[in-house]
């Protein structure tokens, strides 16, 4: 059977029979991989921590029939540790793992990959709140899969201007006209911040009030989980107080 090598980021895993386990990774050029890790679940196994969630690795693969199977796998970035110790980062965390794993149900792209690692390593080196690495993943990651939010005219009928409503079936912003009753309204403040997350402003996104990032956290989870079309479970868990 063909062999291939690649990068991949661990999504989850499952147990499988008494000591193997199913990865399901992200690579950078296949696209999502399911794959078994013989063995892995016995002490001794020489794929050690490698291949648990949040872990960043350079692994070798043979296809099969239904799964493919690791062969190699040797560690490029060891960032579960730093991120299962605090409860921010492992919930934010989790939240992207699973948002990627249901964006990428048909076929990936290097740049999901490559921000999906990037986020993981700014929580764990703790760059910025947990809550906000996570909602500028969200963003970006939506807008790689062509789900970017309309945030500087309205999303519906492209009127220019400073807008005051958020609607997630709507695609994002929308003017007065456009605008249902009880729309979310959004101030200065927050619409400033939900610019700022998409352009990866961290200048702005860190002075940001809490008022501001609570509110903008809120629009960005209600546009993902609508996009999504199911809930990602994920995000119940995660806190909107400022987490490092």
């Amino acid at each position: 059977m063909p062999t291939y090598r690649d990068e991949a980021v661990v999504l989850r895993t499952h147990k499988l029979g008494e000591a193997d386990r199913i990865v399901t990774m992200l690579s950078r050029r296949h696209g999502k991989i399911r794959a078994v890790a013989k063995g892995v679940r016995r002490t001794g196994s020489r794929f050690g921590s490698r291949l648990e969630p949040f872990m960043v690795a350079d692994v070798l693969l043979y296809e099969g029939r239904s799964l493919d199977v690791v062969q190699q796998a040797e560690s490029l970035g060891s960032y579960g540790a730093e991120i299962v110790v605090d409860y921010g980062r492992y919930t934010a965390a989790s939240a992207m793992v699973e948002t990627a794993d249901r964006l990428n149900e048909a076929e990936a792209t290097p740049q999901q990959y490559l921000l999906l690692v990037g986020g993981l390593r700014s929580l764990a080196r703790g760059e910025h709140a947990a809550r906000s690495i996570l909602d500028s993943y969200l963003l970006r990651a939506m807008a790689l899969s062509g789900w970017a939010p309309g945030l500087t005219g309205c999303a519906r009928c492209g009127a220019t201007g400073a807008h005051t409503s958020f609607v997630a079936q709507l695609g994002g912003m929308v003017c007065a006209d456009c605008a249902p009753a009880g729309s979310a309204r959004v101030d200065d403040a927050t619409a400033g911040l939900l610019t700022a997350l998409m352009a990866g402003e961290w200048d702005i996104v860190d002075g940001a009030s809490p008022h501001a990032t609570a509110a903008a956290s809120g629009l960005i989870a209600a546009y993902a989980q609508w996009h999504l079309e199911r809930g990602i479970r994920s995000l119940s868990h995660v806190s909107s107080e400022p987490s490092r």
